[in-house]
């Protein structure tokens, strides 16, 4: 769901109104994406670490166990109450990514996985001003999904309304060849590279899948269009498609990270 400074409290209604249901059933499947970031940034004992719009806090909690210090932030009182509960000595915290409440040079990492899209490309400048000299930012965000085998997964989301359909396109640009590392230098990073960490997410059964599916912001969008039955339906419906006999339900989608530092 898409942010702007003056409504980033509106997040809690979409991604947090199940937190818990996301935090068992959707999030664990993002782990590839945390633990491939973490190791392309080298995070390690003594880094102090910020996860923007840190959800639930299973990247701090990953981080933590490669001996960093984390801190996280997310719009959504809800999920920062799990994350809390996952990380008790974390510093996490309820608020704008647009302001972040830390001071400048405050850590050696920022995260943000498929926190920053283009539609909230100025929450940058914030993530600059609280890395120290040389500090190293990991973000990811969708790439060519259209094209991606698990691209059936994403397919319930189009059931929102055209203006909230047109956003999720407009999020997912920054993906785009040229558009993350053209945004990162803009906001003074330096060493701008575009990896592609790998992403899949596994599910029991179509009604695991719907179920799962239907506590994320864009089902939110869907749900408040078409309802919360017709949308687990037709979610059910997409994932029998491509049921495997003995096998999980599988969607792997492409994804894009950016590494870049700060000028030391």
């Amino acid at each position: 769901m898409a942010v702007t400074t003056h409504d980033w409290t509106v997040v809690d209604e979409g991604w947090g109104r199940r937190a818990v249901d996301f935090a068992t059933l959707s999030e664990p499947s993002n782990c590839r994406e945390y633990v491939a970031i973490h190791h392309r940034l080298g995070v390690d004992d003594g880094d102090r670490v910020l996860d923007v719009a840190c959800g639930s806090g299973l990247a701090l909690e990953l981080a933590a166990l490669r001996g960093a210090t984390c801190a996280g932030i997310d719009a959504s009182a809800r999920l920062v109450a799990v994350a809390r509960d996952r990380n008790p000595d974390a510093d996490v915290r309820v608020g704008d990514m647009h302001a972040l409440p830390w001071t400048d040079g405050s850590f050696d990492v920022v995260t943000s996985f498929r926190g920053v899209w283009g539609t909230t490309p100025h929450a940058l400048a914030e993530v600059h001003r609280v890395l120290a000299p040389g500090g190293r930012v990991g973000i990811t965000v969708w790439g060519h999904i259209k094209v991606s085998p698990g691209a059936w997964a994403l397919a319930p989301f189009r059931l929102a309304e055209e203006p909230a359909v047109a956003n999720q396109a407009a999020m997912v640009r920054l993906g785009r060849p040229g558009a993350g590392e053209e945004l990162l230098a803009s906001h003074g990073f330096t060493d701008v590279r575009r990896v592609s960490p790998r992403f899949a997410w596994e599910f029991a059964d179509p009604q695991a899948y719907a179920r799962a599916l239907a506590f994320t912001g864009p089902a939110y969008e869907a749900i408040r269009a078409v309802g919360e039955e017709a949308f687990h339906d037709a979610a059910v419906r997409t994932a029998e498609r491509v049921v495997r006999d003995g096998l999980p339900l599988r969607a792997e989608i492409d994804l894009v990270g950016y590494l870049a530092r700060t000028p030391a």
